[in-house]
């Protein structure tokens, strides 16, 4: 029993990084590691809620919940890896849209990835506040880089003429975040919505 409570309470037994080891790259090996947790907490956060049990986090990622305790001391951690992954990956949207396809297309791609990228907060806001009241820093530079992202894509449009020029990407933010993170909003409404803003936004170049 002593054991089982020590795997449980791994963060005690495990500690800190320290500095060094924070600085340190990762092996090939402790990156897939982390990668395969991040995913797997994405996707058991979806189905049980930010409340789910590390343990159910590292069965998914198919690893031991020492790897996931060395990875990630606390939950909270685990939380916040997940929101950066998730923000990276949202910033990169933006970039390969606006490399690939024309300003429009551009922004209705873009737009549809960040009501995909908000919804997926809708399990675990709890968690996410706690992360910010941990680090308030994390909401800033965050939402910094979203709104540099979307101000890409919008700014790409205005300046083909194929969006009006009235709206910024915080705009944009101010109009879809709330929208995103509404739990009683469904699946069609939310595409309805969104097609309702993309009309509103869109000039015939």
């Amino acid at each position: 029993m002593a054991r089982q409570d020590a795997v449980k309470e791994g963060p005690a037994i495990i500690g800190e990084p320290d500095q060094e080891d924070a600085d340190r790259p990762m092996r090939a090996d402790a990156r897939r590691n982390y990668e395969l947790l991040v995913t797997a907490a994405r996707d058991v956060f979806a189905q049980e809620g930010g409340g789910a049990s590390m343990e159910a986090v590292a069965r998914r990622a198919g690893v031991g919940v020492g790897t996931l305790y060395r990875h990630f001391p606390k939950r909270i951690d685990l939380v916040e890896a997940v929101y950066r992954t998730d923000v990276d990956n949202l910033v990169h949207t933006a970039e390969e849209v606006s490399a690939d396809l024309e300003p429009w297309p551009a922004v209705v791609a873009f737009l549809e990835a960040f009501v995909r990228y908000a919804q997926g907060k809708r399990t675990f806001l709890n968690e996410l506040r706690d992360a910010f009241d941990k680090n308030p820093d994390l909401k800033l530079d965050m939402m910094e880089r979203i709104r540099q992202a979307m101000q890409l894509v919008v700014g790409r449009a205005q300046g083909a003429g194929v969006m009006r020029t009235d709206v910024s990407g915080s705009d944009l933010m101010q109009l879809v975040g709330p929208m995103c993170t509404n739990s009683t909003l469904s699946e069609d409404q939310s595409r309805r919505l969104l097609n309702t803003i993309l009309d509103g936004l869109h000039k015939e170049s």
